[in-house]
């Protein structure tokens, strides 16, 4: 059917519901607006499901929302899974619980049990959740830090971890494979709950999960002698972090904590914030003014769903707040778990770090001065979920940290995902730790990059909406793809490696290798001077990202030549 044909049949079938037949009469004879809505199916990549909330097949609604879980369920019964059951987790964004119920009760009238959380959720929660309930796969309602008119879905599977391959293609497949809206099953919430399939779980797995937490804590003596002179800002971004952060920095002790009232409780709406997202400069605004009331050492935010920490420390010096990347946050998390857990003989037998290939170089640096083995991995935490996995099977490394450029890092194996709320917790530690030793975490981050490089990380994107722009990203790729720049600027390019292709090519000898990394529509360049490149479209959003990292001798230096690498990347776009 074309996009008109698909509207057609959403106005007149009798499955669809009348709000949803009275938005679409509003549209009729905006043929833009219909063509966006209904021009393919809201495609359920290997995250899941995100878009803008609306009727039709291209929009996050109850219909495409159960049509997923329809899929999910027809894979779940295929692998014998119906008796473990699925978690789901939701987040504070429109039309959550709503689509959190339509997955619940899709998979009871599929037989298979669901264990639904009785109230907004971290997502790293619901990884826990999912280990520790034995289910065989998990789901998040969010959208992660999009914008309010956005929703999404995102599908684990039993470690613990979203689903990677080939897991992921074959659930795609049976998604797609879901082609008639009347095929798809749901029941009444009443008969699920009679019928023992809709189970409601709660405060039992918010205190086994703050438990495992703890564990993490490496020096709880310091926390206990510093907790009283720390002062902790902190913002949820009207998201699931509030109750969980807050409950695990006042269980270990710390006394000054102030939440930024505004975005304090779930607001769909996010009225104070343009963009939640803790990359977003402008989403501190509120949280440094308070900052400054309160004289704060550091600064934080997780984003609404709670698997991403961003940061501000104090700089006693110029008395403003500097704002720290989550290479950087990630870095002085690593650091000092490596170092603390080294001087105190609790490193465990081959330790490894794994992070992902856009993410900064310093993680090398540091793992070789710890002897700890750096493991690079695509970008997604799920291929860092997915390690443990493998070094749980075949006994060859311990985890001790995993981090990814996105502000989203993982201390221990309770969860398979990046877990703000576990960030929070090591961070805060960290902090204590400084203040012990007379210095702030920013005095820490100069430390770290005088002794392993000024190592300085910038990203540079495009966004091209609808049709056309899918088609620009695509002939962006494929141009790089063809004909590979020699040289950025001054930078010239020592090696390419097509993940797409799996091939890595010494641009200098014409030596050929494979990058030993699954299929992905990535390219990465290495330049000279510890500079690189990546070119890789974002899976969640309109838009081509490019990663970008240097190694200078000094702050200054470092972001001077970034600056010129990002320049000379236009050059070639």
């Amino acid at each position: 059917m074309g996009y008109m044909d698909e509207f057609n049949f959403w106005l007149s079938d009798a499955y669809f519901d009348e709000d949803t037949k009275k938005e679409l009469e509003a549209i009729k004879g905006d043929e833009k607006e219909i063509e966006d809505r209904f021009y393919k199916e809201l495609e359920f990549g290997t995250g899941g499901l995100r878009g803008v909330i609306g009727a039709g097949t291209n929009r996050m609604n109850i219909y495409t929302v159960r049509k997923a879980t329809q899929g999910l369920a027809n894979y779940i019964l295929k692998q014998g899974g119906k008796e473990k059951g699925v978690a789901i987790a939701y987040d504070s964004r429109r039309k959550s619980p709503e689509f959190a119920d339509e997955a619940a009760l899709c998979l009871a009238a599929n037989g298979i049990k669901a264990y639904v959380f009785d109230a907004l959720r971290p997502t790293p929660e619901l990884s826990f959740a999912l280990r520790t309930l034995g289910c065989i796969s998990g789901i998040v309602i969010t959208a992660s830090h999009n914008p309010p008119e956005y929703n999404g879905y995102k599908a684990y599977w039993e470690d613990g971890a979203q689903v990677t391959a080939p897991k992921d293609k074959e659930i795609i497949t049976e998604v797609k494979n879901v082609t008639d809206y009347h095929e798809v099953k749901t029941m009444s919430k009443e008969d699920a709950v009679a019928a023992g399939l809709y189970q409601v779980i709660g405060a039992e797995i918010d205190d086994a999960y703050m438990a495992e937490l703890k564990k993490q804590i490496i020096h709880p003596e310091i926390i206990k002698e510093m907790a009283d002179d720390m002062k902790i800002v902190y913002s949820p971004f009207n998201g699931t972090g509030n109750v969980p952060v807050r409950r695990i920095l006042s269980e270990l002790g710390f006394k000054h904590v102030f939440v930024v009232p505004e975005q304090e409780m779930p607001d769909p709406d996010f009225t104070t914030l343009d963009y939640p997202n803790p990359e977003d400069p402008k989403a501190f605004t509120l949280a440094l003014k308070l900052a400054k009331e309160k004289n704060a050492d550091i600064v934080l935010a997780t984003d609404p769903d709670a698997d991403r920490l961003g940061i501000y420390a104090l700089d006693t010096k110029s008395g403003e707040y500097v704002p720290f990347t989550g290479n950087m946050s990630g870095m002085l998390i690593a650091e000092y778990i490596l170092r603390e857990r080294t001087a105190g003989g609790i490193m465990p037998e081959n330790p490894a770090l794994v992070t992902t290939i856009v993410t900064t170089n310093m993680a090398k640096a540091i793992c070789d001065d710890y002897h700890v083995k750096c493991i690079e991995v695509l970008t997604g935490f799920k291929y860092i979920g997915e390690q443990i996995k493998w070094f749980e099977q075949s006994g060859s490394n311990h985890y001790v940290f995993g981090l990814e450029e996105s502000y989203g890092c993982l201390a221990g194996t309770h969860a398979r995902d990046k877990d703000a709320v576990v960030a929070v917790m090591c961070l805060c530690e960290m902090a204590a730790w400084c203040k012990k030793n007379g210095k702030t975490v920013w005095d820490q981050m100069l430390e770290l990059y005088e002794k392993y490089g000024y190592f300085k990380e910038t990203q540079y994107a495009i966004t091209l909406k609808g049709i056309e722009g899918s088609k620009q990203i695509a002939e962006i790729m494929d141009k790089l793809r063809s004909n590979p720049p020699k040289e950025f600027g001054e930078l010239k390019v020592v090696e390419v490696r097509d993940y797409d292709s799996g091939k890595v090519v010494n641009l200098e000898t014409g030596a050929e290798s494979e990058t030993g990394l699954p299929k992905s529509n990535v390219l990465y360049f290495d330049l000279t001077n510890d500079s690189w490149c990546c070119a890789r479209p974002s899976g969640t959003e309109p838009k081509l990202k490019f990663y970008m990292g240097v190694k200078g001798t000094s702050l200054e230096d470092a972001q001077d030549k970034v600056e010129k690498l990002t320049e000379a990347l236009k050059a070639h776009i």
